[in-house]
């Protein structure tokens, strides 16, 4: 999560096929409201932690790898899923998945899964939080990062703000949602080693729970992901976020707090893949 950046405009957005994993739980609709923009000047300093002014902002308003030849869909252009004959994903990480294709596609599965991983619940924990960003970034920036993400993240007037422990968990009695859902995803630059891909997606962030004073909302965002093919996989080396495409909000009632805890636990997330 990095504080911001902007690109003009998003270029069109490809679909994107879901695989769940074993073991994982937690994913829920929120209704639709726009982000605060209060907040999001306490992080602008920090160039490595987008998602995390969103979770503030939230807070505040208190309601095997191919070497296959690179593909020839041109940078920017919206296409359509469709098999490839090529693995997505080949292994995990921790919680992570690897292993990515050495083309367009597995860049792009790279990306979307990644932003997964970097708006979850445990990047506001130091352990988990470590383990996952030695899994996303490339070696070479791995260390900076770790560095800057525990500044901001171990921030506790910050936690405090969000409604989270010290320790960057959820008080007894609710449940914590922090959960990047992809839309699409768009390839903006691509050679042989380097990989700019953006990922349109909503994110849910909030506590659950009748006594949380922030509950589960819902923003739109647009993250880009400079990539790197280094030790046979693609690595992230830097981020930037803008706001939105925000779609118009339906006039559909908010569920119950009880609602949302019981889906946060009950419906799994998913990895994702071109």
């Amino acid at each position: 999560m990095s504080p911001g950046d902007e690109h003009d405009g998003y270029g069109g957005s490809g679909q994107t096929r879901t695989r769940l994993p074993e073991g994982n739980t937690g994913d829920v609709h929120g209704g639709t409201r726009r982000p605060a923009r209060g907040s999001r000047s306490l992080l602008m300093g920090v160039g490595v932690v987008v998602l995390l002014v969103a979770a503030i902002a939230l807070a505040n308003r208190g309601g095997d790898p191919s070497d296959a030849s690179p593909s020839t869909t041109s940078p920017g252009k919206a296409a359509a899923t469709a098999p490839t004959g090529t693995r997505p994903v080949t292994g995990t990480n921790g919680t992570v998945p690897t292993g990515y294709a050495h083309d367009e596609q597995g860049a792009q599965s790279a990306a979307a899964n990644y932003a997964v991983a970097l708006g979850s619940t445990d990047m506001y924990q130091r352990g988990p939080r470590e383990a996952l960003v030695r899994s996303v970034y490339a070696p070479e920036v791995a260390d900076a990062r770790v560095t800057d993400l525990d500044k901001a993240y171990g921030d506790k007037a910050l936690l405090g703000r969000m409604g989270l422990q010290e320790d960057g968990t959820a008080p007894q009695g609710l449940t914590f949602v922090a959960r990047t859902v992809p839309v699409g995803t768009k390839v903006e630059t691509y050679s042989q080693d380097r990989a700019t891909v953006s990922v349109w997606h909503s994110y849910l962030f909030g506590l659950a729970g009748d006594e949380s004073k922030n509950p589960v909302s819902e923003a739109w965002y647009t993250k880009t992901y400079e990539l790197l093919w280094t030790g046979g996989d693609w690595k992230v080396t830097d981020s930037r976020q803008k706001d939105g495409p925000v779609p118009v909000g339906r006039d559909q009632r908010a569920s119950s707090a009880q609602d949302m805890a019981d889906a946060v636990e009950q419906f799994g997330g998913f990895t994702y893949a071109r």
